[in-house]
């Protein structure tokens, strides 16, 4: 078959399953993985062509089975071709009031879950000569937001790892997309981890307001398809990156007051 293959994770939900619904009604044959079986059958059945998507649970938490994981991977279609990193959670408390724990559980599943599951199929991509890694990181990747400390130091760590995987394996024909989404209307703020490591349990305003993950799932295939280095989603917020980097001052006066929340 000479269809590309894709494998997500984070697929059950949010922009996982808008992008497993978009490439597989652009053709692709796809690997969906999270810890939510039940929820990747839902998703699966509910593809264009659900005879091409395939199931493979995993946890990002739990890296200690990542090689076995690749290897099931890979023999689903003979293949992989890309993955979509886009697994992870997220963050709604402040830094004076959060327990360290609630920040290594961020970094363990957002960074080391994520680094841990391209040094396993790594090897792979560098002895096919081809493989495309694109990354959800966030627009907090880019700069930082009140009540998402954690959060935003875990995509903070993406982007300076996978930019230097890009240099470093370029000579490897191995594509890095950084995809930095901004209020993207699913649930990612009711799962998200608050001071004592508990769900928010509701849907901030910004996020309710949002893009759809529809439009999101869009901009990613584009993305993925032109293999952009980097491409940021979303509304307004979006500009907020180029004020920080040219105006600085204006920007951390902004953040102060901006509802976050």
């Amino acid at each position: 078959m000479n269809e590309p293959v894709i494998w997500i994770t984070g697929a059950s939900s949010g922009i996982g399953e808008a992008c497993a619904k978009k490439f597989s009604a652009e053709g692709y044959q796809v690997i969906l993985s999270s810890r939510n079986e039940s929820e990747l059958k839902r998703v699966q059945s509910s593809c264009l062509y659900p005879d091409k998507v395939k199931i493979l649970p995993l946890d990002l938490a739990d890296q200690s089975n990542y090689e076995q994981k690749v290897a099931e991977a890979i023999s689903l279609f003979g293949k992989v071709d890309i993955l979509l990193h886009n697994g992870g959670i997220s963050q709604r408390s402040l830094i004076k009031e959060t327990g360290l724990e609630v920040d290594r559980k961020l970094m363990e599943v957002n960074f080391f879950g994520t680094v841990a599951l391209t040094k396993a199929i790594l090897p792979y991509f560098i002895q096919r000569k081809s493989g495309h890694f694109a990354v959800v990181t966030s627009l907090v990747g880019k700069f930082a937001s009140p009540y998402r400390s954690a959060y935003a130091a875990s995509k903070h760590a993406l982007h300076g790892f996978f930019d230097t995987l890009r240099a470093e394996h370029y000579k490897d024909h191995i594509a890095v997309t950084l995809i930095c989404p901004g209020f993207i209307r699913t649930q990612v703020s009711v799962n998200a981890l608050i001071w004592d490591g508990s769900s928010l349990g509701k849907m901030d305003e910004a996020q309710a307001k949002g893009m759809s993950p529809e439009s999101c799932a869009n901009a990613i295939f584009k993305a993925i398809k032109a293999q952009k280095e980097e491409v940021l989603i979303g509304g307004k917020e979006k500009y907020a990156v180029y004020l920080k980097r040219f105006f600085p001052r204006i920007f951390s006066k902004i953040l102060r007051k901006a509802k976050v929340r």
